[in-house]
């Protein structure tokens, strides 16, 4: 952690709003003071920001987040300008600069728009300013949504190439349990899947200005730690310690290596445009020789998928075992079923989502090695002596 050259860090709206669903200035001035000493120090961050419906909720009159996306969307849009204003006016304390980065999924799930966004970000930080990222509520889409800024800011960590991950809660890690409930004990390391075997992973909290909770955070900090990102969940309170490397929160150790990067955003931020069902031959070929799919492999064509759209791989029973971006259109791929050799699914363009288990041979075990024979020489005394 000390040893972080870049960190994102995201903070939810239950960190910087008030119980009547405003901005509460003295949080946000509270976490900028940490991100300014962070940066001062010599890391660059990017802040993912929750907050824009929320600050746009008591000057619209409303006392609750709306449920029906067009009044989301108003909320966000009177809202974001207040967010950003408000980080601009607390960075300037500290001689510090911010820049407002709005995204949607299609951002990160297209090469050239994760490509574009890339070189956004990268040129923010190397001309010194503090990226403020959000999700751009006012004009996502229920089919172009991230579903939650958790998963933007797993998303983004990869994006930029950060050392770490920070995400910021209202509670104070992840627990066996409700953290509520007497006995409930905080997991202080996370090193894989098997340590969350038996954790009761709770909602979105009881504030209503939210829309994630631990299972979004959990699930955001598998997508980063699979991509080689550690992440720190800890409350916003101890935003100072977890940017110090002090002991705090919840720590997921890394348990993969950073992928191409439009693979990851194909795996987690892409919504299927379509769907192709695939022989059994096929499978095997795409998911355990890694080879490109074919128009010969694909037994059914669901959706109206162009070229370029990502789209699940379904096996023989309809589980989805990759997801890819086609090179060929729905209706110019459906009279070809059965019919042509040409390629679909580029192996470069194809994200596994799951591997099927490797046949069982049938051959023999290879016999064991023999023990290396070891010989030794022992030199008489006179030889040492002889040495210079």
């Amino acid at each position: 952690m000390l040893a972080a050259r870049r960190i994102v860090v995201k903070v939810g709206s239950s960190s910087l709003t008030t119980a009547a669903g405003g901005l509460d200035s003295d949080r946000v001035d509270a976490l900028v003071d940490v991100l300014a000493r962070t940066r001062a120090a010599g890391t660059e961050v990017v802040l993912v920001s929750s907050g824009a419906i929320a600050a746009g909720l008591a000057p619209l009159g409303l006392t609750e987040r709306p449920r029906d996306l067009a009044r989301q969307q108003a909320a966000a849009c009177v809202g974001q300008g207040l967010l950003v204003a408000r980080y601009t006016a607390s960075f300037a304390r500290h001689g510090l600069r911010v820049g407002q980065v709005l995204l949607t999924a299609d951002d990160v799930s297209r090469r050239a728009h994760y490509r574009n966004a890339y070189r956004a970000l990268a040129q923010v930080l190397t001309m010194g300013a503090v990226p403020v990222v959000n999700e751009n509520d006012t004009v996502a889409t229920a089919e172009i949504r991230f579903g939650d800024n958790d998963r933007l800011a797993a998303l983004v960590a990869h994006l930029v190439r950060a050392d770490l991950l920070v995400l910021l809660s209202d509670v104070d890690g992840l627990y066996d349990g409700d953290p509520r409930r007497p006995g409930s004990r905080r997991l202080s390391d996370v090193r894989g899947r098997q340590d969350l075997e038996g954790v009761e992973i709770g909602s979105a909290g009881s504030s209503g200005v939210g829309t994630g909770g631990m299972v979004t955070k959990v699930e955001a900090a598998r997508i980063a730690t699979d991509a080689g990102v550690p992440v720190v969940l800890t409350a916003a309170r101890h935003a100072g310690d977890a940017l110090a490397g002090r002991e705090t929160g919840t720590f997921f150790h890394r348990t993969g290596q950073r992928s191409a990067d439009h693979l990851l955003w194909l795996e987690h931020a892409s919504s299927p445009r379509g769907a192709l069902r695939l022989d059994a031959h096929a499978v095997a070929a795409v998911i355990r020789r890694g080879s490109a799919l074919t128009v010969a492999g694909v037994t059914r064509v669901e959706g109206d998928f162009v070229a370029g759209d990502p789209v699940e791989l379904l096996d023989e029973e309809g589980r989805a075992v990759a997801r890819g971006l086609v090179g060929i259109g729905a209706r110019e791929l459906s009279p070809l079923r059965g019919r042509s050799t040409r390629e679909v699914v580029h192996p470069d363009d194809l994200a596994p989502l799951t591997r099927p288990a490797a046949p069982r041979s049938t051959a023999p075990p290879p016999p064991e090695p023999a023990p290396a024979r070891i010989r030794i020489r022992v030199r008489p005394a006179r030889e040492y002596a002889a040495r210079p």
